[in-house]
């Protein structure tokens, strides 16, 4: 169908396992395939009636799902693998207030980005009413958040401030600060002004905010100087805002930065975003792990929270490298992870076994310190023997006894009773088990063992029964 029909679009997708590709046909119909490695493009159902080419359209993957989301006019359709249907549409509103400050916005390509990718609805459409609406559809999760959203479209502090002859507390006292570098005594009476109208802590305050809707690093720096100056004049001014602002704009110019080019503004959705979930997301997807880290750490973030995951994020990456040993790729990790806080070892190990590495997978078990974590995870790669050591290793007799009937379930009998006797502990354990539950296979067990002072016991004990 595509090379007959031709592809009028194609949009790339990303997802922990891989890059995607989905294509928009000459025939409107949607392919999408989940790895360009592995191309197998699989056709999403038609949309009924789709005569033209949708006015926009997005991709989202989660939990291994991937789903296509697009408008035709006001209706909005959502096609995962088996069928078509009809996102229920918002209702109609007035149009939002001139000089709110906010308006609906659709960004393109389900990022959250400025300017570049928003495409204006009709007017009237609530599009917060949507994302909210369809946030319980299967699939969607948090990606219909940033796609469908309410972002200000004005920073009005940065208005007052930078607008032609503005008297606003912000724009006077960002100039008795150039005056102040100046050594003019102009500062003086522009501060003074500000403090005769008592205005000086709202000064502070809109030099703040507008730094925060301020993409270059000098303005950036500028109103913070103001916001600095205009502080030494205030008893008791709270720092927290002018602290946390400072953070927020040397980690948001951090990703802006053309080699990483991930220009989040300020106000993105989510309100905060600099906490670890969607910041750091999107530096692990682009395998950014360096900058990740020092983001954790300059905002000291809990291990747990922060490094060990990106670790975690990396390592599980690692082990999908074919190109080096197993023995190298294990030792790599040990010595980047060492025992960080809140890494797990057999999760890793688990990434590797569904990569084909099971001797790697191995490997990595051997670090994980948690036998609980170990033994299943053996018991899957179907290395039971293994499983049992270490079950016996850890002292946990409910982990010996989960090995010991998982291996009677898998081997037949003789080979069952063969593998207990190379584990005299194992065997104790089952004879107990026995004892209280399987009294005919532990008559099995004194013969295969030839204890005939043992079985003449159990004949013995029988004949009371």
């Amino acid at each position: 169908e595509v090379l007959q029909n031709h592809v009028l679009e194609a949009k790339v997708f990303h997802t922990e396992y891989g890059t995607g590709v989905a294509i928009l046909t000459g025939a409107h119909r949607f392919s999408l395939a989940t790895n360009i490695d592995d191309l197998k493009l699989r056709r999403m159902p038609e949309v009924p009636g789709l005569q033209k080419p949708p006015s926009c359209w997005a991709v989202l993957s989660q939990d291994r799902v991937t789903i296509v989301l697009l408008a035709v006019g006001q209706d909005l359709y959502l096609l995962d693998n088996t069928s078509c249907s009809v996102v229920p549409s918002p209702s109609l509103c007035p149009a939002p207030r001139a000089g709110s400050g906010h308006a609906p916005t659709l960004l393109k390509d389900g990022a959250s980005m400025g300017s570049p990718g928003v495409l204006k609805p009709q007017a009237g459409m609530q599009w917060e009413q949507l994302a909210v609406g369809a946030g319980d559809m299967p699939g969607l999760g948090q990606s219909l958040t940033h796609l469908l959203s309410s972002r200000p479209i004005s920073a009005e502090a940065s208005q007052e401030i930078f607008k032609i002859a503005s008297m606003a507390p912000g724009a006077l006292l960002l100039e008795a600060q150039k005056e102040y570098e100046k050594e003019s005594q102009k500062a003086d009476e522009y501060l003074r002004e500000i403090k005769d109208q008592k205005l000086l802590p709202e000064a502070v305050s809109q030099c703040i905010e507008a730094a925060s809707y301020e993409h270059e690093p000098d303005t950036q720096k500028s109103l913070l100087r103001a916001a600095s100056f205009g502080k030494c004049f205030i008893d008791k001014f709270p720092p927290e805002s002018f602290v946390r602002m400072c953070q927020d704009l040397r980690v948001l110019n951090a990703i802006r930065d053309y080699q990483i080019g991930i220009p989040l503004t300020f106000t993105q959705p989510p309100p905060m975003p600099l906490t670890p979930s969607p910041c750091h997301a999107r530096l692990v997807l682009r395998r950014l792990y360096p900058l990740a880290i020092r983001i954790c750490e300059y905002l000291r973030l809990s291990e747990i929270q922060g490094v060990s995951r990106i670790l975690a994020h990396w390592a599980c990456y690692k082990v999908q490298q074919k190109d080096k040993s197993d023995e190298e790729v294990a030792h790599a990790i040990n010595q980047k992870l060492g025992d960080t806080p809140g890494i797990s070892y057999s999760e890793i190990a688990a990434r590797a076994y569904d990569c084909g590495r099971t001797e790697l997978a191995i490997k990595l078990l051997e670090y994980e310190p948690r036998s609980g974590e170990q033994v299943p995870l053996l018991l899957k790669m179907k290395r039971s023997k293994l499983a049992l050591s270490k079950a016996i290793e850890s002292g946990d007799t409910d982990l010996v006894y989960t090995v010991v009937l998982h291996l009677k379930n898998e081997l037949n009998r003789g080979t069952f009773f063969m593998t207990l006797q190379n584990q005299p502990v194992a065997l104790s354990l089952y004879r107990q088990f026995c004892k209280h539950q399987e009294r005919e296979t532990l008559k099995d067990l004194y013969n295969q063992d030839d204890n005939h002072q043992e079985l003449g016991n159990f004949h013995v004990h029988s004949s009371y029964a």
